[in-house]
């Protein structure tokens, strides 16, 4: 049984051939929930108890942990789409992305920036790039502002759920470095600002999911 969150993937094994008959119990007492499992094996009782106290869980021998990690990057090659619209803020995020990259050992010859109109045209692009088989990240990046009309909650709304469903179809982690920003000082807040750079942020996440997938997803 596998359980995702965000880059680490839990794995779980049980040792019986077959699914118990199982019971709840609950009971709570100074904060501590008692949840037990009975199941009968070969006419044997056995019982699985799962204990939680706090937020803190037991770990076994049997969890593995699969992390993408940001000092692995040989031969990793990253797309990065970008949005012309409002490009005072999407270049200053760009460059906080390639900054990173650096950082971290990205080669520049392993990174291809790609121009589109607005943030609503990037989805279709990044579906492109990802279905490519070149690269094992896409990030994408946009400035999107609140304006007086409805036209902002359109263009944000489709922007990020086709992100997501880039990285759906494709196979290849999509990125989501879009800003969504009530006015333009918050957008250059984030853009390097005293907020810092979400373009940054971003490729961290790109490095780190195309990490995942190459050593550990494949």
């Amino acid at each position: 049984m596998a359980l995702s969150f965000g880059s680490v993937v839990h794995r779980h094994s049980l040792s019986s051939s077959r699914f118990p008959r199982v019971v709840p119990s609950l009971s709570g007492s100074n904060g501590r929930t008692h949840v037990s499992f009975s199941s009968s094996v070969r006419g044997s009782p056995s019982s699985l108890a799962l204990e939680r106290k706090g937020s803190s869980f037991a770990q076994t021998a049997a969890v593995r942990h699969l992390i993408g990690h940001l000092n692995k990057t040989e031969g990793l090659r990253f797309a990065v789409v970008v949005a012309r619209f409002n490009e005072v803020v999407t270049k200053l995020l760009l460059e906080g992305a390639l900054e990173t990259f650096k950082r971290y050992s990205v080669r520049e010859e392993d990174i291809d920036v790609v121009w589109v109109p607005g943030s609503f045209e990037i989805p279709v692009v990044a579906t492109k790039l990802g279905k490519s088989g070149k690269y094992q990240a896409v990030l994408c990046i946009g400035a999107v502002v609140r304006g007086d009309t409805t036209h902002y909650d359109a263009v944000a709304n489709s922007a990020a759920s086709g992100v997501l469903s880039a990285g759906l179809n494709s196979g290849v982690p999509c990125i989501f470095g879009v800003l969504t920003c009530d006015d333009m000082d918050q957008a250059i807040n984030r853009a390097g600002g005293k907020s810092g750079n979400k373009g940054a942020e971003a490729a961290l996440t790109a490095i780190e999911m195309a990490s995942l997938f190459v050593h550990h997803l494949q």
